[in-house]
């Protein structure tokens, strides 16, 4: 699996002294610390628990499974009968145990350059037990499911580790979705509360979350499912809110938390009146200025569930990935340890939103469990100009940065003087996630960025594994522009045949693993049969990413895309079925199929074909109704870029439509291989012939 020597063509390395002192300095270090981990897990991850704080210890097996359904129930348990609690262990063990009190545990960068704040160790320790006091004065106990709606600031760090302290479980969504996307995590975990804000600005665009967030409770009693409590953070400005909301005059942040007394929005801007419902709404500041900064952990079983994370399902139906404590604390702590090397005097950076798993992992727990000092930025990579990226670098003198191939290839547009106007001799390490790196923008990425010295990790994992699963390990790992190189410790990868034969040596098909590892997800929250049915029926005995894979002739691996019907949009996973519903509930719509189409910046763009009723005609006014449409129903980044009148659609004879031709049609591919099975083949030429053409 692992090759004995690694290649000396075509690879590239970081500078030599990022060696001294590495966690993992050498290949063949990396490869005695992978087969330890694969052959004797129990041994290699109990070490690792060593350096955490446990109430009680587990019984038994380290790590048990079951990942073959002819065999009965998956299942995946760490340190089963052990008890902790994250939080205690990413605060309070730093602030008392470590010392780690003063240290900055955030730098908080706003969208308007020049908003800032920073909150070290103690004072997150002491906002934390007033707002987990807050919770448990509305009713949240262990168990219980919070939403948590919020911009990037340092109260959604709060919130969710507020939960965590009293083993509620939170369920974190992306304040870029919908009203009814929403409204439907909500029902679908069973929420009991709901935290959102006033409202935020991406760059110069205002976000009225209030509204979104009052729609979607309206929604959820709509569908006989009341939610009678809401707290609601301030954000945007202090004085617009003492005359909208029913709550004293407050500063922004909680009282351990710094904050200036600025608006959060340039003076020439719109700050929205904010609708208050006395009857649910409760002022976040009011409440925590009446809450003791003092609360004790709630001491939970290893396997208690610790959040609920929606990712895009291939049915339409969003899935709620469950993860469990024990095992995601020790993964994201060891990942976040070794991948990114992290040494005491790092400021490390990721630019992802806490909404997606890669902000829980990588901006909240990872960083957090290794007493590490990070930025939290509110506001967008181009504004108010396309060098705020590298400003910032300079500005918190960054370390280890980690982003997007979305955000390089945009960046990308602009040349190279918006970076090298910056030094950023800061940077040790450049990271990468979401989606596969092309090799044109890993290289601008590799040298202008990087100045060729910073090695590149190219990280692939998913919701579900909740942590990195492929990654280079920067002074270890030689790297291939593209390739996320060799499997992290415990992952044991593998390539299947469309007959789930093993295949050997360089060969391509289907990514699947072999055993668990501490992190992976532990079920679909409330429906564990279709946990089963997505992720270990297609292969028994083993777990199937939905991916497919490349190994080469050196053993490196190259993530080749989706292999089922989802779409890799800006880094984020988008269902076509979830789409296609939205587009099929205009009532001009008789039938949708949504593709994807190579896109510069993002990767992949949304392509749909609508097939229109009778006597319905396709113009510019229903297509920006049906845009408008996916927009509120999914949120922002589902909008179509590129929407087709299709008077028919590629059928098999037996009625199912037949995808892959369309993608040929959306890319202006005419090699649509073998369409003998077209049960009318007149149907593709009338569909080139009205295909969209990319925007110039």
């Amino acid at each position: 699996m692992i090759p004995d020597k690694v290649p000396k063509d075509d690879v590239f390395y970081g500078a030599a002294e990022l060696q001294k002192g590495a966690h993992v300095p050498t290949f063949e270090k990396y490869k005695d610390m992978y087969m330890q981990s694969i052959q004797d897990p129990d041994k290699f991850w109990g070490d690792m628990a060593k350096d955490f704080f446990w109430k009680s210890q587990h019984t038994g097996r380290f790590l048990d499974y079951n990942f073959d359904v002819t065999k009965g129930e998956i299942f995946t348990k760490c340190m089963a009968g052990a008890s902790t609690n994250i939080c205690y262990n990413v605060l309070d063990r730093n602030v008392h145990d470590r010392k780690l009190g003063d240290k900055v545990a955030f730098h908080w960068e706003g969208n308007e350059p020049g908003d800032e704040s920073m909150v070290t160790y103690r004072e997150l320790l002491h906002a934390v037990c007033r707002f987990a006091n807050v919770l448990k004065s509305q009713g949240v106990r262990k168990g219980d499911r919070v939403a948590i709606y919020l911009p990037m600031v340092v109260e959604l760090v709060v919130a969710m580790l507020a939960c965590a302290r009293l083993g509620a479980v939170h369920s974190i969504v992306f304040a870029g979705f919908s009203a009814e996307s929403l409204s439907d995590r909500i029902m679908d975990s069973g929420c009991s509360l709901l935290v959102t804000a006033d409202g935020f600005y991406r760059g110069d665009k205002l976000i009225n979350l209030k509204i979104l967030a009052d729609e979607a409770l309206q929604k959820c009693r709509d569908k006989g499912f009341p939610l009678h409590r809401c707290i609601v953070l301030k954000h945007l400005s202090k004085e617009a809110h003492e005359t909208s909301l029913s709550c004293p005059p407050a500063k922004r942040s909680c009282p351990d938390l710094q904050d200036k007394e600025t608006s959060r929005v340039k003076k020439s801007r719109p700050v929205p009146q904010v609708p208050w419902n006395p009857e649910v709404d409760r002022c976040w500041h009011a409440l925590v200025a009446a809450a003791s900064d003092q609360c004790e952990p709630e001491w939970c079983e290893s396997e208690d569930p610790l959040f609920i994370l929606y990712t895009s399902g291939s049915t339409g139906k969003p899935k709620g990935v469950l993860h469990t404590l024990s095992g995601y604390m020790l993964y994201t702590a060891a990942t976040f340890k070794l991948v990114f090397d992290h040494r005491p005097d790092d400021v490390y950076w990721c630019t992802a939103d806490i909404g997606w798993i890669t902000g829980h992992s990588y901006v909240t727990y990872g960083p957090l469990a290794n007493g590490a000092t990070s930025v939290l930025f509110e506001g967008l990579p181009t504004y108010p100009d396309v060098s705020r990226m590298w400003q910032m670098v300079d500005k918190y003198r960054v370390s280890k940065f980690y982003t997007a191939p979305t955000a390089i290839r945009l960046l990308m547009k602009y040349g190279n003087e918006p970076v090298q106007k910056y030094k950023r001799d800061s940077l040790k390490v450049l990271g990468t996630v979401g989606e596969p790196i092309n090799p044109e923008a890993w290289h601008w990425y590799f040298s202008v960025v990087g100045d060729s010295r910073c090695p590149i990790v190219d990280t692939f994992w998913q919701t579900e594994t909740g942590g990195h699963v492929l990654t280079p390990l920067p002074a270890a790992t030689p790297m291939k522009p593209g390739s996320a190189t060799f499997p992290f410790f415990g992952v044991v990868p593998a390539i299947l045949n469309e007959c789930g034969e093993e295949l050997e040596g360089p060969s391509e098909g289907y990514l699947v693993f072999k055993q668990p590892w501490p992190g992976v997800m532990r079920t679909v929250y409330g429906n564990h049969g279709r946990f089963q049915s997505t992720y270990f029926k297609k292969f028994p005995g083993y777990y199937v990413t939905g991916d497919g894979c490349r190994r080469d002739k050196d053993g490196y691996y190259w993530i080749t895309g989706r292999i089922d019907d989802m779409l890799n949009v800006s880094g984020h996973l988008l269902s076509t079925a979830e789409v296609e519903s939205a587009l099929v509930e205009h009532e001009a719509v008789a039938e949708a199929a949504v593709v994807g189409r190579p896109h510069p910046v993002k990767g992949e763009s949304l392509y749909c074909f609508v097939t229109l009723g009778d006597g319905r005609t396709f113009n510019p006014t229903l297509e920006a109704q049906l845009r408008k449409q996916v927009r509120e129903k999914i949120g922002a980044i589902a909008t179509p870029d590129y929407i087709q009148d299709a008077p028919g659609l590629p059928k098999t004879r037996s009625g199912k439509i037949m995808r892959r031709v369309l993608r040929q049609i959306a890319r202006g591919e005419k090699d649509l291989g073998d369409i003998s099975t077209l049960a009318d083949s007149s149907v593709v030429e009338t569909l080139f012939i009205n295909r969209c053409q990319p925007a110039l």
